[in-house]
C-alpha cells in the first residue's frame, strides 16, 4: 500500500516562505463552521471531464472545468473515489487509499486539483471507503496466501462455512447487490462481502485497520482537504462473536431488516459500537485548523442518524429520506420537519440532496408514481411508464429551489444542474454497475446516473473528451450541453435555461439564507410555504391548479407565472 507520509507530524495550513510546491494553501476561513449552510457539489470524477482522450474522466479534466463550478456559485466539491481500482464498483472498490489511480492521474495532479479549487474559492471534500477495500488490496492478496488463522486474514472477515464439508456460507447474510454476502476461497474459508465480491469487508475490530485509516485521514488532511464524505458509515462496527447470527430474512439485505431489530444490535449495520470509530476520528479532524468536516453515508432511520453527527463524531449525516419522499405536500412538510428536529436534536445541520451516483436523476425519479418500482422501471429502459422530459424538468426545478430555500446544507450531483434526465435505456450490453451481474439482470443498476456530462453540442462526446466516452451519451444530450446553455459570451446564461437557473438560485440563496430555522405558514392544500430570516419566503405549489402568490417581491421562480399566479410544479421565492 502506498504510503508517503514523511513527515507523520502535521503540517501548518499556512505555507513557509520555502514551502514546496506540495505544501497545502492557507486554509484559515473567517467561519469554521462554513459547512452548515454550504452547498456542495458532487463530482462522480470518470463522468465529468476527460482531459487526455481514453473516455474515462480524469482529475485534470475536472481541474480545467472547476471554473464551472465557481461560476455556478457552489461552495464545495465532494469528489467521489479517484482512488487505484479495477471499477468492480465504480471505484468503491479501493484498492490503495493514499494514491490516486494512473487512469484519473497523479498525487501531483491532485494537489493541483486541490490548489486551483482553493484560489477559486471552493472547498474539496473526498469519498473514504473505510467498510471494505478491493479484493486487489495488497493487504487482501496476503490475506489469501497466509491462510486461516494467520494475522493477514483477522484484518478481514473469514470464517469456516456451514454443512459437512464447510460447503455452506457462515451465515444467511444478504449482500447490498444480491445474493449472498459470502465468498468462498480455495482452502475452504469464507469471506464477507456485503457489496460486491471484488470488495471484501474490513474487521474494524482490528487494531492494523483502526490504525490505517487514521493514516488515510492525515494522509489527505495533510494535502489540503477540507473535509471527508464517509461511504456506508453505519457499516463498520459487526458483531463477529461467535457464533455468528443468521438475520433470518432469507433472500433480504440487512438493510431491508433493520427495523426488525433493536436499535444498536443489527448484527452488521448501525451497531452502537460504530460511534466509538467516529469520535477517535474526531481527534484527528480537530488536530487541523480549521478542523476537517465529514459526513456520513448513513442509511438508517432519522433518530438514530442523529447519532452520528453528534458533537465528538462527524458534523453531518446524509438525510435521504428527502431525497425518497414522493412529490406530495404533505409529505414533505413531516419529512422536512423531521429532519431539521433530527438535526437540531444532534447539534448539526440538516442535509439536502435531490441525486446522486446512487439513484435516478430527480428530473425522471419525481415524475414517477410513488409506488413505481425503479429497478423494473429501468429495466424496461424508461418506457413503462414513459416520463416526458419537459414535465420531468419543470418537477426537477421546483423541487430542487425547495431544497435550496431550506435551513442546511445542500448536496447537488453534477449534471444536475443541466437538467439532465436518466439515461434509463442504456443498451445492456454496455453496463458496469456489479448489481446487473450480481442480481442474474434482475437490476439494470446506477449506470443510467453516471453517463458522462456533455460540454459542447458536438463532438464524439459533448467535450467529455477528444474521444469517446466509457458509456454512451444519447443524443439529446447536445440541447443539455453547457455550451447550449452558457450563452454566447459565457457571460451571461442563456435565460430560462437550467443552468442560469442554478446560477440565479445560488446567487440568491448566498445573500438570502442565514439561521437554520424556518416558519410554516398556512397554505392551500397541496401548497408549501414558509418564511425564512428577516421574512423572505418560499412557496410551492405541489397541486394540481395554479395558486395566488402572498404578498411580497418575487425574486426567482422555477417557472414562469400563470397570470400573476403560482403554477402547478412551480417553486418561487419571495421577499417581504
Amino acid at each position: 500500500m502506498t504510503d508517503r507520509t514523511s513527515n507523520p507530524a502535521i503540517r501548518p495550513t499556512t505555507p513557509t516562505p520555502d514551502a514546496g510546491p506540495d505544501a497545502p494553501p492557507d486554509l484559515s476561513p473567517r467561519n469554521p463552521d462554513w459547512w452548515r449552510q454550504a452547498v456542495v457539489y458532487q463530482v462522480y470524477p470518470r463522468s465529468f471531464a476527460d482531459a487526455d482522450g481514453d473516455g474515462l474522466g480524469d482529475l485534470r479534466g475536472l481541474t480545467q472545468r472547476l471554473t464551472h463550478l465557481a461560476a455556478l456559485g457552489v461552495d464545495a466539491l465532494w469528489l467521489s473515489p479517484f482512488y487505484p481500482s479495477e471499477l468492480a464498483d465504480g471505484g468503491y472498490d479501493v484498492a490503495d487509499p493514499r494514491d490516486v489511480d494512473p487512469r484519473l492521474g497523479t498525487l501531483d495532479d491532485f494537489g493541483a486539483l486541490v490548489a486551483e479549487a482553493h484560489r477559486l474559492g471552493l472547498k474539496v471534500i473526498v469519498d473514504i471507503v473505510p467498510n471494505h477495500t478491493s479484493h486487489r488490496h495488497v493487504w487482501f492478496q496476503e490475506a489469501l496466501r497466509a491462510g486461516p488463522g494467520s494475522a493477514a486474514r483477522d484484518r478481514y472477515v473469514f470464517r469456516e462455512g456451514r454443512g459437512p464439508r464447510g460447503e455452506h456460507p457462515p451465515t444467511d447474510w444478504q449482500s447490498v447487490f444480491g445474493g449472498s454476502a459470502w465468498k468462498r476461497v480455495p482452502d475452504g474459508q469464507w469471506y464477507l462481502h456485503l457489496f460486491a465480491t471484488e470488495q471484501p469487508d474490513l474487521n474494524w475490530t482490528n487494531q492494523e485497520v483502526r490504525d490505517d485509516f487514521r493514516t488515510t485521514l492525515r494522509f489527505w488532511s495533510d494535502r489540503g482537504v477540507d473535509g471527508f464524505r464517509i461511504d456506508v458509515a453505519h457499516a463498520l462496527a459487526k458483531d463477529l462473536s461467535e457464533p455468528l447470527r443468521d438475520l433470518g430474512t432469507p433472500g433480504r439485505s440487512g438493510e431491508a431488516a433493520l427495523a426488525e431489530f433493536a436499535p444498536g444490535t443489527h448484527p452488521f449495520f448501525d451497531r452502537d459500537e460504530v460511534h466509538e470509530i467516529y469520535r477517535d476520528w474526531r481527534k484527528i479532524f480537530d488536530a487541523y485548523s480549521p478542523p476537517r468536516t465529514a459526513v456520513a453515508e448513513a442509511w438508517v432511520p432519522g433518530t438514530r442518524r442523529a447519532l452520528y453527527a453528534r458533537p465528538g463524531e462527524l458534523d453531518q449525516a446524509f438525510n435521504f429520506e428527502y431525497l425518497q419522499a414522493p412529490w406530495d405536500a404533505g409529505a414533505l412538510r413531516e419529512v422536512i420537519t423531521g429532519s431539521l428536529e433530527t438535526a437540531r436534536a444532534a447539534g448539526a445541520s440538516a442535509t439536502w440532496v435531490l441525486s446522486n451516483h446512487d439513484v435516478v436523476r430527480h428530473a425522471s425519479r419525481l415524475m414517477l408514481p410513488p409506488d413505481t418500482d425503479t429497478d423494473a422501471w429501468l429495466l424496461s429502459g424508461g418506457r413503462a411508464p414513459a416520463v416526458g422530459t419537459a414535465a420531468g424538468l419543470r418537477r426537477a426545478r421546483a423541487a430542487t429551489l425547495l431544497m435550496l430555500a431550506l435551513p442546511g446544507s445542500a448536496y447537488l450531483y453534477q449534471g444536475e444542474e443541466l437538467g439532465l434526465p436518466e439515461v434509463a435505456d442504456l443498451p445492456t450490453e454496455v453496463l458496469q454497475d456489479p448489481v446487473w451481474e450480481q442480481t442474474g439482470h434482475v437490476r439494470k443498476g446506477r449506470d443510467g446516473c453516471r453517463v458522462p456530462l456533455p460540454w459542447t453540442t458536438t463532438g464524439p462526446s459533448y467535450g467529455f473528451g477528444a474521444g469517446g466516452a466509457w458509456l454512451p451519451q444519447p443524443p439529446g444530450f447536445a440541447a443539455y450541453a453547457v455550451e447550449a446553455q452558457d450563452g454566447v459570451e459565457a457571460r451571461e446564461g442563456v435565460p430560462g435555461s437550467t443552468l442560469e437557473f442554478y446560477r440565479t438560485a445560488l446567487r440568491l440563496r448566498r445573500k438570502l439564507q442565514e439561521g437554520e430555522t424556518l416558519t410554516w405558514q398556512d397554505a392551500p392544500a397541496g401548497v408549501l410555504r414558509f418564511d425564512r430570516h428577516d421574512g423572505w419566503r418560499c412557496v410551492a405549489n405541489l397541486s394540481t391548479a395554479p395558486v395566488p402568490l402572498p404578498p411580497g417581491e418575487v425574486l426567482l421562480t422555477s417557472a414562469p407565472l400563470t397570470d400573476g399566479r403560482l403554477a402547478p410544479d412551480t417553486t418561487a421565492w419571495l421577499s417581504p
